[in-house]
């Protein structure tokens, strides 16, 4: 007989606490996609994720709306099965899908409405610059929540990107969501750029970087500036720890970190930090099941950090706040 050890479990206090929180906020996703693996595509794994924007689009092409609505609903079922109560999700609006994507999540959000809390945001693959993207990417924003960004697809051009998401944000009074810092490289410096453009154009506490891997490639004075940037802007975070982790190796010089968004330093300069799963059982995360417990446990562990109302504030109400949900 195995005798009793009374120990501290600090997972099921946490989950206790996240419970009377309201439950998980899954503040960022990419629905549309999700359980799209086959063994067709699986090889597409290997890729890098710039070749991965465009391996997709067959993927698009071949979708139909009942198709995405299949994968959404799974996904959607996937997060109510962990109390999931709030839920913001990435859609493609492209000239690959159309609006497909659109009408699928409407499906969505009707069927579910009692059930969940959903906030769409329009994932602008393409770009916002060039004339058939900017009509997509203006059909998208009409019809989501919250605005979308990704300016390494108009490389070269992100500052013009982020003011056409911010024009854009302010004609509609919705919040921005950009996919930032991404690749681990210290060249990357993106979310100074995003918070500046937040200033520029008076979105003070509206605008959320998703990722910000790269913040943690730089050194520690730069850290503490952009922090300290982050915060008199109220530029808010998403971390996706599954996501990113897997950052490849390569030669590049820089100061010893894990690839996940530093929350060990941005929670406590006072930046607000939101918990999301990102892609689940696609090219881009073929393993990834959305869990919301791995995410968190993923996220404390590899950035030591163990604060536990903190965390329990990432995996809930900060997620309420960077989907503008008071």
């Amino acid at each position: 007989m195995v005798k009793k050890v009374s120990y501290l479990d600090l997972k099921s206090e946490i989950l206790q606490k996240i419970k009377k929180n309201g439950g998980w906020v899954n503040a960022h996703a990419h629905l549309d996609r999700a359980y799209s693996l086959t063994k067709e595509n699986y090889h597409f794994t290997a890729a890098t994720l710039q070749e991965k924007w465009n391996l997709n689009d067959e993927l698009k092409l071949q979708s139909s709306v009942d198709d995405i609505y299949d994968r959404m609903a799974l996904g959607v079922e996937r997060m109510l099965k962990q109390d999931v109560r709030v839920l913001g999700t990435f859609i493609d609006v492209d000239n690959k899908i159309q609006d497909k994507a659109i009408k699928a999540a409407q499906k969505i959000r009707d069927r579910y409405k009692n059930d969940l809390q959903i906030k769409y945001i329009n994932q602008v693959h393409y770009g916002v610059l060039e004339p058939e993207a900017r009509k997509l990417s203006a059909i998208g924003a009409e019809f989501v929540d919250i605005i979308g960004g990704l300016p390494e697809r108009d490389k070269g051009r992100e500052a013009e990107h982020l003011d056409v998401l911010f024009d854009t944000a302010k004609s509609m009074n919705k919040m921005v969501h950009v996919h930032i810092d991404q690749f681990n490289d210290p060249n990357q410096r993106d979310t100074e750029l995003l918070v500046k453009k937040t200033i520029e154009h008076g979105l003070q506490g509206k605008v959320v970087g998703i990722h910000g891997i790269s913040i943690g490639a730089h050194g520690k004075e730069y850290r503490q500036k952009l922090y300290k940037m982050m915060k008199e802007a109220d530029v808010m975070m998403v971390a996706s720890p599954l996501g990113w982790i897997d950052t490849r190796r390569n030669e590049t010089l820089m100061p010893f970190h894990n690839a996940l968004t530093p929350v060990d330093e941005l929670v406590p300069a006072g930046i607000t930090i939101a918990l999301g799963t990102d892609n689940i059982a696609d090219i881009y995360k073929p393993f990834i099941n959305g869990s919301m417990w791995e995410e968190l446990h993923t996220l404390l562990e590899a950035t030591h950090f163990y604060d536990i109302d903190e965390l329990v504030k990432i995996a809930t109400v900060n997620g309420r706040k960077v989907l503008g949900i008071v």
